[in-house]
């Protein structure tokens, strides 16, 4: 499936086919065309796997109007998609197409989405940090093809790999990976002096930086960023050869190597994005100056606009570019539910972008349309794959047991899902407590939410799969008292693992301790206990959690200073087996953390 170099394909075919794309263009002098030629670009972002409409307030957005309508699933994509194409289109999106999914595409690797996203004409994507949910290598896999090498094919037969490039400029190879460098290096071949030294100051791609697009006789490059955050928000393991360096250096190496190809339209594709003013319509310039901005703000003057997402929200904005120019930045929400358009002009002569020409929207994906019936029939297919294990049966409630956090952090489900896991980290792991990341509880779990449509309180396969879609690994690791007091300090902001915001663990009902909102970064937890025992600093405790916490994730880099690993089933299995254990379950009392002044 892998034999043919993958360094020599990432820069081989961004690059050095690149050069042949251009030598092969339209003339320059002597017989040259209209002054300006259109450009269209439709972009998606977060999709998520959500080939289904997303329901509750996931399916929801305020539109231009100001009202809220449902938008959203992939045969209503599919529908605008085509009206909004015309014959000089180019499809993109920045990420997250892919991972956190619900089952109907986690099921199979995410390998239904993928294929449905190629369906529609998507030709170039950035990657997101949850395309890195499986690893590295899961990554190529969708990328170029293969049958899963645990579950094997999916119903449909042997993968072909996705119909779009995944491109990740700020995705580089650690220089202990071998002949890596060389053997990227020589794919290049004769008389690239110029970028063979720009690479060697930058590192080697781990996937192609760039992709080039001819529309209309003129070439549009676009670079691929991820957050450099990833590392702190995927599991460590998968990406283990993998540095994700800052994106305005990667970017700017980027738009040089697209420069000396002779590609002056450069359009930036990055998955990071800022928070917005709720509310406010999807084509208003809502965002809140962030990570996103910075980046926005200083990438290369060359560099025309900045389509970004991972913040999940939509907004049009007009940034400074360090030369003084104007140009755009902006955001599609997630799930599906818009589709940025964005018009402009090159000029045939220098083959720039004319930014004044720039008009983008945010159109949403309403489900007032007729949806596509080759998608819609698509979708179903998967369904029906899906549903002998999605609705399941594994357990039931007796009310709804909510993931909405008490004034301590803490919620009921986050509680249970906590106590599953400790439960079934016990025998084997010889756990004394479990924490679990609030960010990995997705959905609540609802009294009437079971397939009939009935108020029974059953929960099937499938909604515990919703709360839980990251297939984590389970483990078990030894902490000192004093290595657990810290990592409940790196709950808060304020620490040396710079926390951006408040995150509470979940704790397992048999752990209970207090926290101090005013005390200063590292005296705010103090009367640890397990099952009513004080926990001392010098103490051993075994403490179960998944693997992405267990390797430092969501910025908790104490958990790494754990020894005596042990791994156990993944999550949601836990989880099932709790409920198979415990048929019944009454939602918890979130009340194991005391908030003191």
């Amino acid at each position: 499936m892998m034999s043919r170099s993958f360094q020599r394909l990432a820069l081989a075919g961004a690059l050095a086919s690149a050069g042949l794309m251009f030598a092969t263009g339209p003339a320059e002098a002597g017989n040259r065309p209209a002054k300006t030629v259109p450009v269209r670009l439709l972009s998606l972002n977060d999709f998520h796997g959500h080939l289904e409409p997303p329901t509750g307030s996931s399916g929801r957005l305020v539109d231009e109007t100001g009202a809220t309508v449902e938008a959203g699933g992939a045969a209503y994509i599919a529908a605008h998609m085509e009206q909004l194409t015309d014959s000089n289109t180019i499809k993109v999106a920045q990420g997250d197409l892919i991972g956190a999914t619900p089952l109907i595409s986690a099921a199979f690797h995410d390998e239904p989405s993928v294929e449905f996203l190629g369906k529609i004409g998507i030709t170039t994507s950035a990657v997101g940090n949850h395309e890195f949910d499986e690893g590295y290598d899961e990554l190529k896999r969708i990328m170029y093809g293969g049958c899963h090498p645990v579950d094997g094919c999916s119903p449909a037969g042997q993968w072909k790999g996705a119909k779009y490039d995944y491109i990740g400029a700020n995705v580089i190879l650690k220089r202990n990976t071998g002949g890596a460098e060389k053997d990227a290096l020589a794919a290049l071949g004769k008389n690239t002096g110029a970028i063979r030294g720009l690479l060697r100051q930058y590192g080697v791609p781990a996937l192609p930086p760039v992709s080039i697009r001819w529309m209309n006789g003129v070439p549009v490059g676009f670079i691929g960023l991820v957050t450099r955050t990833t590392p702190n928000i995927v599991t460590a393991e998968g990406i283990k050869d993998l540095e994700f360096v800052d994106e305005v250096k990667a970017a700017n190496v980027a738009s040089k190597l697209l420069k000396l190809v002779g590609v002056r339209a450069q359009v930036v594709l990055v998955h990071e994005g800022d928070q917005v003013t709720p509310g406010q319509s999807p084509d208003a310039c809502s965002a809140q100056p962030g990570a996103g901005n910075r980046i926005a703000t200083q990438v290369d003057a060359e560099i025309d606009m900045i389509l970004s997402g991972h913040s999940h929200q939509a907004y049009l904005c007009t940034v400074t570019d360090p030369k003084g120019g104007k140009r755009l930045y902006s955001q599609g929400g997630s799930f599906g539910r818009v589709i940025t358009k964005v018009d402009f002009r090159v000029d045939t002569r220098t083959r720039d972008v004319v930014r004044s020409s720039v008009v983008a929207d945010n159109q949403v994906v309403t489900r007032t349309v007729t949806p596509d019936p080759e998608i819609s029939q698509f979708v179903q297919t998967w369904k029906d794959r899906v549903s002998t294990v999605a609705n399941k049966p594994i357990g039931k409630i007796t009310a709804d047991i909510v993931n909405t956090a008490a004034p301590s952090g803490e919620s009921p489900l986050g509680n249970l899902i906590a106590d599953g896991q400790l439960a079934a980290a016990k025998n084997g792991g010889n756990a004394q407590i479990a924490l679990m990341n609030p960010g990995g509880v997705r959905a609540s779990l609802t009294y009437a939410s079971s397939p009939a449509g009935e108020g029974d309180g059953v929960v099937t396969y499938g909604e515990a799969f919703t709360v839980q879609p990251f297939n984590n690994l389970l483990q078990v690791v030894t902490l000192t008292g004093a290595q657990l007091k810290t990592v409940l300090e790196q709950q808060f902001p304020g620490g040396p693992n710079n926390q951006a915001f408040t995150k509470i663990l979940q704790p397992s009902s048999n752990f209970t301790y207090s926290y101090s909102a005013s005390a200063p970064w590292g005296s705010k937890i103090s009367d640890m206990k397990i099952d009513g025992v004080p926990v001392t600093d010098t103490q051993t405790i075994r403490v179960a959690a998944n693997n992405f916490l267990v390797g430092g994730g969501d910025a908790f880099a104490a958990f790494t200073e754990g020894t005596d690993v042990w791994s156990g089933p993944l999550d949601i299995d836990a989880f099932a087996a709790h409920f198979a254990a415990n048929p019944v379950i009454a939602p918890p009392v979130p009340d194991h953390i005391t908030v003191t002044p």
